[in-house]
């Protein structure tokens, strides 16, 4: 499967998808809508993070392509 954004990543999922996955995160409801809207970037931390609880859907180089690069 092809990698996906946080925005395609929430994409039609259910209500309080968002709140759990911030919850898990360990960040804010608000910090988390930042991170998908694309105006602030995670953490190399974070972007780790988001990789695993997405099960590696929305990969670190996807969030932070300036420190990641994509493995082969």
């Amino acid at each position: 499967m092809r990698p996906l954004t946080l925005a395609q990543y929430f994409h039609g999922e259910p209500h309080g998808a968002k709140r759990e996955m911030a919850d898990y995160l360990g960040i804010s409801p608000t910090w988390l809508s930042l991170l998908i809207s694309g105006k602030r970037k995670p953490s190399p931390p974070l972007a780790r993070k988001i990789e695993k609880a997405t099960q590696g859907l929305v990969p670190a180089y996807i969030t932070r392509p300036d420190l990641f690069k994509k493995e082969t």
